[in-house]
């Protein structure tokens, strides 16, 4: 990239700004790349390379193959234009899962028989509900979520005591693409296991979202829970928030989920433009682009000028790591790509990382996003209106990393509501895509995730053949357990044990822990 042009100069800032700023009368809704290290001359250098990928995203929107690993398609872009589904049947159902779903919430709510949701999910499955809570709901409508979206033990008890025993009139929610991941099964199991033991009923306030014939939506239907929901096969999950994993929670919080809808679909027909300098997600990946050399050497550090916002940066985390971290590109050649995000929100990081950002490290540009209407039920303090000291935090900060040669761009909401945060949504999930093409990677798979989840199953295995092995009563070194299972080292069986030590009281351990082959475990059996 060029980058060639001296970005503080007044002049020549204004000049970039209005060459580099993009705007929708319809969302209102601005992009400014200006202050990135991206010039004319680098759209220009660039433009043949999004023509093909204008083309691969084309492809995508009407059925190709883009995981290949699982065969499978990419049309989470269809959830929000129907029409666009390579069959009628396709968009009938997703038209159908809308109406149900809607229908299903107001039912409950005109009930009045619950009085919280608990949304039991990992990775995105847990991450798009946990945003369309902080960023739409609202206190005076809708039900309460509390989500249970790890197996940290700790968390999961905190959880279960916050309800106490209002969880006999809570809804539980269990979100589970193939029905067989570990972390929302063992939820599921504990809070089961509690609602039971307090003398309620599950299948009279359990839900799943799944998909259609996986063991989660078998087993919902044999023991008839409440409702199932469709997570379609050709939907991912950090991409799913269009899907029943964003939609459901919102209509239960009271959201308009059609407006979420319709701001997304916007969006995606505004990225289609296959004209670089007028397409904003193409301008987006562009200056992450030329921010990272095409090979994300410049972290994104998000920072949301909203409090409703403070998990976007969460959010994004995993729909641009998951996306873009991959050690192979599609020819097979290594090559490790990936952005690194990470951010908190304004002001508050005024006070935090803004120090490393305007005077250290220069391996970053910041994403700003602000919104421009404020609430009209504040007064007017000596410091003025919140609104406009907020404003003049942002506009200080951006000057301040501009002075120091630091790379920023911003993105600026008239409003902020259901449209529009479906319109950021689509913004980031578009830019992502395209970006994809550039570095020539596959953003549709995962297979780290997938690596990891090997890698833990063999674990869970072990612990399995390990206690099976101990339960003779009789004491093992971590050697003789080692030869004994065929492992061949004992460090993961020091691992294994120190925990299971820890909340075990009929283990004994003698040795010193902090000399490993001296420690002998034995499982005492019981009188």
């Amino acid at each position: 990239m060029t980058a060639d042009l001296d970005r503080t100069h007044p002049a020549t800032q204004w000049q970039r700004f209005c060459d580099l700023l993009w705007f929708d009368p319809g969302l209102q809704i601005w992009l400014d790349v200006s202050r990135m290290a991206l010039s004319a001359r680098d759209l220009e250098a660039l433009a043949p390379r999004f023509d093909a990928a204008f083309a691969a995203m084309a492809a995508l929107e009407v059925g190709a193959i883009a995981n290949a690993d699982e065969q499978r398609q990419v049309g989470h872009y269809w959830l929000r234009t129907p029409s666009l589904a390579p069959e009628p049947a396709i968009a009938d159902h997703i038209e159908a899962e809308v109406r149900r779903m809607e229908q299903f919430a107001a039912e409950q709510q005109a009930r009045g028989r619950f009085s919280d949701v608990l949304w039991i999910g990992i990775g995105g499955s847990g991450l798009g509900p946990l945003l369309m809570q902080r960023a739409l709901g609202q206190k005076d409508r809708g039900l309460p979520l509390h989500f249970i979206d790890n197996v940290d033990p700790q968390g999961i008890s905190e959880t279960l005591a916050s309800l106490g025993d209002r969880l006999l009139s809570t809804l539980v929610v269990v979100v589970s693409k193939s029905g067989s991941t570990p972390e929302p099964r063992i939820g599921m199991e504990q809070v089961r296991a509690r609602l039971e033991s307090l003398g309620g009923q599950w299948a009279e306030q359990a839900v799943a979202v799944t998909m259609l014939g996986s063991q989660l939506d078998q087993r919902a239907e044999r023991e008839g829970w409440l409702a199932r929901f469709d997570m379609f096969d050709w939907v991912g999950g950090r991409t799913s928030i269009t899907s029943a994993v964003g939609l459901l929670p919102g209509a239960l919080l009271g959201v308009d989920i059609r407006s979420f809808l319709e701001g997304a679909g916007a969006m995606d027909a505004l990225t289609r433009v296959p004209v670089l300098a007028r397409n904003p997600a193409a301008l987006l990946a562009a200056a992450w682009y030329a921010a990272g050399e095409g090979r994300g050497r410049r972290d994104m550090v998000v920072l949301p000028y909203r409090d409703r916002l403070e998990v976007f940066s969460r959010y994004l985390q995993q729909l641009v790591m998951e996306s873009l971290g991959k050690r192979l590109n599609r020819r097979g050649e290594e090559v490790h790509q990936g952005l690194a995000v990470y951010g908190n929100k304004g002001s508050t990081d005024q006070h935090a990382y803004v120090q490393q950002l305007r005077d250290g490290l220069d391996n970053f540009f910041v994403t700003f996003i602000e919104v421009l209407a404020d609430p009209a039920d504040l007064v007017v303090s000596g410091d003025g209106r919140p609104g406009d000291v907020l404003d003049g935090f942002l506009q200080g900060t951006r000057a301040a990393l501009l002075e120091g040669g630091r790379q920023s761009l911003s993105i600026t909401l008239s409003r902020f509501d259901a449209r529009n945060l479906g319109a950021l949504v689509a913004l980031f999930e578009r830019a992502v895509g395209l970006y994809a093409e550039l570095i020539d990677i596959n953003a549709y798979d995962q297979p780290g995730v997938e690596a990891g989840k090997k890698a833990a199953a063999a674990v869970l295995s072990l612990q399995t053949r390990l206690e099976e092995r101990i339960a003779d009563g009789q004491p093992h070194s971590l050697d003789s357990l080692a030869r004994d299972l065929d492992e061949t080292s004992p460090e993961p069986l020091f691992w294994i044990l120190r925990h299971r030590s820890a909340n075990d009281p009929t283990l004994r351990v003698e040795g010193d822990w902090a000399e490993p082959p001296s420690l002998v475990f034995t499982q005492l059996r019981p009188a």
